[in-house]
């Protein structure tokens, strides 16, 4: 995922666009079954974000009863994009799902141009009666990640490694540390961000760096494993993200924030099967418990009692449990969430502003 759609979500912050009312009551139905296709932005085998969609693809084909083809390393660009879906849809696949923000302007066109073809897009910002856009609850799984870093913390010194300061990488930093703080209320969490997405260098240098500060447990959102590569090669913890990062590092790698993305898409297409499907108006935003993000938990340094007590809190936000609940101010002393209340979604997406022990460098 790339800058772009982090700005893009801050400005249109999923808003509704070109949906209208008489839709939304009709709902869509397909004309024959559904013929399921993916369009991967980057090599099936990335060992992240696009690699997280392969290893579901297999779950929803058996559960489709149907195979489903993809196109590998389609960029953000609608030179791209168009032709690779309009391939698809002459061979008579009539459900497109990508995998990138950029693809957004363009599904967007696709959906007005193939109204009997429905398109769903990860990370994507626009919507309409055959189009659906989704994202995860990300913060959830990574609160769960925080707990499992406070736990095994000595120092109570943590570190994250992430790309860019916008929402849905601050969301993740300030439900890591709150989930931290539940177990080690002193806990800190240090940030520096890379600026990029993909760039293990800058990656090895931002760990490297926050080792040296005498940090001993490493988050990360970012796309490679390269955190966790360098905290096994430096005798520290980690936490993955995107996928189960032990394969990459198991001595190091405590638990991993995991796309589950089969959970989410095997209903949603079985009920674009049933007919009337009715697209969410602003994006489906799924949670742990609807298919967004889990948590892959734990590596064998973790002990039984905090793997216990991680796993009742994964429970409670099964039973609706709010991360975000008021009271909570940020580090400032400025209230964000009064009493009684709970941080809406827009709120959310245009987070930038950080809870008390987040200490953020560049």
């Amino acid at each position: 995922m790339g800058s772009r759609w982090l700005r893009g979500c801050l400005a249109a912050g999923l808003v509704l666009m070109g949906f209208s009312s008489q839709a939304l009551a009709d709902g869509f139905t397909l004309e024959g079954k559904p013929k399921v296709a993916f369009l991967y932005f980057d090599a099936k085998n990335d060992g992240g974000w696009t690699q997280s969609f392969e290893e579901s693809r297999g779950a929803i084909e058996k559960a489709m009863d149907e195979k489903i083809p993809y196109v590998e390393k389609v960029p953000e660009n609608a030179a791209q994009i168009r032709p690779a879906a309009e391939k698809l849809i002459a061979r008579g696949y009539n459900v497109i799902i990508g995998t990138a923000f950029g693809y957004s302007d363009t599904f967007k066109e696709l959906a007005g141009k193939y109204p009997k073809v429905v398109f769903l897009n990860a990370a994507g910002t626009t919507n309409g009666p055959n189009l659906q856009s989704f994202y995860g609850r990300t913060y959830q799984s990574q609160y769960l990640c925080g707990m499992v870093a406070g736990a095994m913390s000595k120092s109570g010194k943590l570190g994250f490694v992430a790309a860019h300061p916008f929402g849905v990488v601050n969301w993740t930093i300030n439900a890591y540390e709150m989930g931290a703080r539940l177990v080690n209320p002193n806990a800190t969490l240090t940030v520096v961000y890379t600026g990029a997405w993909n760039d293990p260098v800058k990656e090895r240098a931002a760990t490297e760096a926050l080792i040296d500060q005498g940090i001993d447990v490493i988050g990360q959102h970012v796309d490679t494993p390269m955190p966790q590569i360098v905290a096994q090669e430096r005798g520290v913890y980690a936490t993955g993200h995107h996928r189960d990062m032990r394969e990459f590092a198991p001595k190091a790698t405590l638990c991993s924030s995991v796309w589950v993305w089969s959970k989410f898409l095997v209903p949603e297409l079985k009920t674009i099967s049933a007919g009337n499907w009715t697209p969410e108006p602003f994006g489906a935003f799924p949670s742990i418990k609807e298919g967004g993000t889990d948590i892959a938990c734990c590596g064998p340094a973790v002990p039984k009692p905090a793997v216990d007590k991680v796993m009742a809190e994964r429970q409670a936000l099964l039973d609706g449990k709010q991360i975000f609940a008021g009271p909570l101010s940020d580090r400032d002393g400025k209230e964000r969430v009064p009493a009684g209340k709970v941080l809406a979604d827009g709120d959310l997406w245009k987070m930038d502003w950080f809870v008390p022990g987040v200490i953020t460098q560049r």
